[in-house]
């Protein structure tokens, strides 16, 4: 028996320059992500960060937030999987990160939290071979009105 694929959600962009008249506007608004306690340990393992508000269960229950929480930097780290799981640009063959403008923490993420990214164009300059494009996502908690990071990407985007 075979299973079916996954239908495919993500808004689809046939072209990496038909972005260009889009600055300002939201891109795509992915599904959610879990973060989980697993995925906290191998980020602290990864990272070597293993402070007890992320990976002291016990600890953590008793202290100010009443459970472990992820670090920013592993939420900030989720962007690429944030993004990738909102939208795909047909023709683009690779892309890098090339940095970041601005990055807020602006909540906390307990183990267990979903998550997801909103996209919105910032800005778009065409490179040779492609563009760099700056994007604002904002990842918001499920069941919280504030977000817990809002951060200005700059990406290289390659076609052909």
């Amino acid at each position: 028996m075979t299973t079916a694929p996954a239908e495919d959600t993500r808004v689809h962009f046939a072209t990496l320059a038909s972005l260009q008249d889009r600055i300002g506007q939201t891109l795509a608004t992915g599904p959610w992500v879990t973060v989980d306690q697993r995925r906290i340990d191998l980020f602290a393992e990864a990272t070597g960060d293993h402070q007890w508000i992320h990976v002291d269960v016990e600890r953590a229950r008793a202290g100010p937030y009443g459970a472990p929480i992820a670090h920013g930097f592993l939420t900030l780290s989720l962007l690429p999987e944030l993004v990738a799981s909102a939208m795909c640009i047909d023709d683009v063959t690779m892309s890098i990160n090339y940095g970041l403008n601005k990055v807020r923490f602006t909540g906390v993420v307990p183990a267990g939290s979903r998550l997801r990214g909103v996209i919105r164009l910032k800005a778009f300059e065409p490179i040779p071979r492609g563009a760099q494009v700056t994007t604002e996502v904002v990842i918001e908690r499920e069941g919280q009105d504030k977000p817990v990071c809002i951060a200005e990407a700059i990406s290289r985007r390659f076609t052909g």
